[in-house]
């Protein structure tokens, strides 16, 4: 087992430009949006990336596609070359060390597996090719499908399979080889929504039965947040945050991972202003007055922030409603057993919230959701004051 430390890396493709075609009179070409910097180098696609993963570590790297996740994966994994940066797998420098004197293993997003060969073979084949004994290969197949519990499929072939047998073959094949380093490149992705959360737990299972550092890439946030011990968010090529899943939840750096974090998303209200009166702070927002929690002063005292216009960011589950507040119009709710999802009309903007009905009344909840105007408000503790230039949180 090794730990993994990345060090200034960067990527950069070369950028072919397209020659300009010949136009007919009045006739336009689709515009392009590139979001990724384009250097006289090339098309940067990882920008000065610096991380230290401890060995035995669960790691995910999140973001939208295109933020550079999977090619920083690839980086590590020796598929594709590093432009800049070094890369160290325990204390050895890895950036010209080839992909198979790496002591790492792959798991792809479509499994990868041979279709001629059996689940036995799939699983054994990279142990062969390293020419061990077969008693030894035996006992390393069955020790894993034991893991994953795919002992009676070892005869099938991959066509047999349903996609998570498959999946699961493709990370025992993974594992029989004792790696430093598991690298899972999107492997949920292919899954239903239920077979996802079932190997989500069996992932956790198997980071608990095995002693390995993990590596995991995905563009789901509900994913990260349920299995790694920390969080890389990324966006265009740049690392926005490092923390746990409830620092990254609970104190996100810039609007962006606020956004992206957290299912409803976040909601935002750009006609805030936080104010201050003698040391104390508070937010304004529609009439409404809100004190900050002493936590959220002691950081604004700190850094000695002036009242001003800000963006204001309330999750959906730490809205509550009120006898008075913020004007609202019920305009949709979608009813989900122990709580309902109002959406809102706040001055035409869209606001959802979660309501808790475990201890509501059906007549309660029938009058909620009646479309009738609402009331609500939100604490001192749970909102996040971002700056209108910068996007980043102020406390």
């Amino acid at each position: 087992m090794a730990s993994v430390t990345l060090k200034n890396v960067k990527k950069i493709y070369p950028y072919i430009a397209e020659d300009k075609k010949k136009k007919k009179k009045g006739e336009e070409g689709p515009e392009k949006k590139v979001n990724l910097q384009i250097t006289k180098q090339g098309v940067v696609a990882v920008q000065e990336f610096n991380l230290e993963i401890q060995d035995k570590e669960f790691i995910v790297l999140v973001g939208p596609s295109g933020c550079g996740k999977s090619t920083t994966l690839r980086m590590i994994a020796g598929l594709e070359d590093i432009t800049e940066g070094e890369l160290y797998i325990g204390d050895r420098l890895m950036n010209d060390v080839a992909p198979k004197d790496r002591d790492i293993a792959m798991v792809f997003q479509n499994y990868a597996l041979y279709p001629h060969m059996s689940v036995y073979d799939n699983m054994g084949f990279s142990l062969k090719l390293k020419k061990m004994p077969k008693q030894e290969i035996d006992r390393k197949v069955r020790e894993a499908a034991e893991i994953l519990d795919i002992t009676e499929y070892l005869k099938r072939k991959p066509r047999n399979l349903s996609g998570g047998q498959r999946q699961r073959v493709a990370i025992g094949r993974a594992i029989v080889r004792d790696p430093q380093v598991m690298l899972m490149d999107e492997p949920l992705s292919n899954l239903d929504a239920k077979l996802r959360n079932q190997m989500r737990a069996e992932l956790i299972k198997l980071r608990q039965k095995i002693d390995t550092t993990f590596i995991y890439v995905t563009h789901d946030q509900t994913e990260a947040m349920t299995l790694g011990d920390r969080i890389v968010v990324m966006k265009d090529g740049f690392i926005q945050q490092i923390g746990t899943p409830q620092e990254v939840f609970s104190h996100p750096y810039n609007l962006f991972v606020a956004g992206f974090i957290g299912t409803p998303q976040m909601n935002f209200f750009e006609d805030a202003r936080l104010v201050r009166n003698g040391d104390e702070y508070a937010v304004e927002l529609k009439g409404l007055t809100v004190k900050l929690a002493e936590a959220r002063q002691a950081i604004l005292r700190a850094g000695q922030v002036e009242p001003q216009p800000i963006t204001l960011g309330v999750r959906p589950e730490h809205i509550m409603l009120s006898e008075e507040g913020v004007k609202a119009q019920v305009d949709v709710h979608e009813l989900m057993g122990s709580s309902v999802h109002l959406h809102l009309t706040v001055d035409g903007q869209d606001v959802v919230a979660i309501v808790s009905t475990m201890n509501m009344s059906s007549d309660d909840v029938t009058e909620l959701i009646s479309g009738r105007e609402i009331c609500f408000s939100f604490d001192g503790f749970n909102c996040h004051l971002f700056d209108k230039e910068t996007g980043t949180n102020l406390a």
